[in-house]
């Protein structure tokens, strides 16, 4: 009944790579006004397809003008969400032979970050005590040299004593947000982009901002403390991520980190 059908490997192969990236851009575009403008662009489709199907000549030829025109305007609508794919593929460090790894994910359980969550959490949770304004940034896959080449570079290993008195208010180097690679501070003082993201409530400031519109442009994660309330924030995808306690926040942590 269905020997007219021919599948071979390369069309598993075609379907699995069109499926990962539908999942990257989703990804991209979640929690975004952009996900409206492509359900949006789904749906005008959708109706094009049904008027061509039904021979609704007049309907169908103004859709299909509409979307066959609309690529130059997708470039202007998504214009900073493309910036953004670009620069992700483009500050990935592919010539890091554990970096490149840890984009196959399949290989990830032969990988170790080697990060010590329970210092980063300890030393959180301390300045949170405190109210010590903090901003940590965790490298994971998208190499972060085009941050890192903002501050100050530095070359310590993770320790708890050290990620407070950077942070103390009176230290010089307490501005800016801190870069993590590996088991190691890379950076201190570091420029972080500020999101324009229109979801972000008022109340949270420029360090709230600058944390999102890191973990927006590349895979990073950061851990924030407030200033102002000693509330510890965990952002990654551009969104703030809920948790119960500190327990359940280090596990968080280690399991994105791995």
């Amino acid at each position: 009944m269905f020997d007219f059908i021919e599948f071979s490997l390369l069309d598993v192969l075609d379907i699995l790579l069109v499926a990962t990236l539908l999942y990257y851009i989703y990804k991209l575009l979640k929690s975004t006004v952009a996900i409206n403008i492509v359900v949006g662009i789904a749906f005008i489709f959708l109706i094009w397809q049904i008027t061509q199907a039904l021979k609704m000549e007049m309907l169908s030829g103004i859709l299909g003008y509409l979307l066959s025109g609309g690529v130059i305007a997708l470039i202007i609508v998504f214009q900073q969400e493309i910036r953004k794919f670009l620069l992700m593929i483009g500050t990935t460090n592919f010539t890091n032979k554990r970096s490149f790894l840890k984009q196959l994910k399949f290989l990830q359980t032969e990988i170790s970050s080697e990060i010590d969550t329970e210092t980063i959490i300890e030393a959180c949770s301390k300045m949170s005590s405190s109210k010590t304004g903090a901003l940590i940034v965790i490298e994971r896959t998208n190499n972060l040299d085009f941050l890192i080449n903002t501050g100050d570079k530095m070359n310590a290993q993770l320790n708890e004593a050290i990620l407070q008195s950077i942070f103390y208010k009176n230290s010089p180097l307490h501005d800016g947000a801190l870069i993590i690679r590996d088991n190691y501070i890379v950076a201190t003082r570091v420029v972080l982009p500020i999101s324009d993201s229109i979801k972000i409530p008022a109340r949270f400031g420029l360090r709230h901002r600058a944390a999102i519109g890191v973990s927006e442009k590349t895979d990073a994660i950061c851990l924030l403390v407030s200033e102002e309330t000693g509330e510890i924030s965990y952002i990654k995808d551009g969104g703030f991520e809920l948790y119960e306690n500190l327990i359940d926040l280090n596990e968080k942590l280690k399991k994105d980190v791995m």
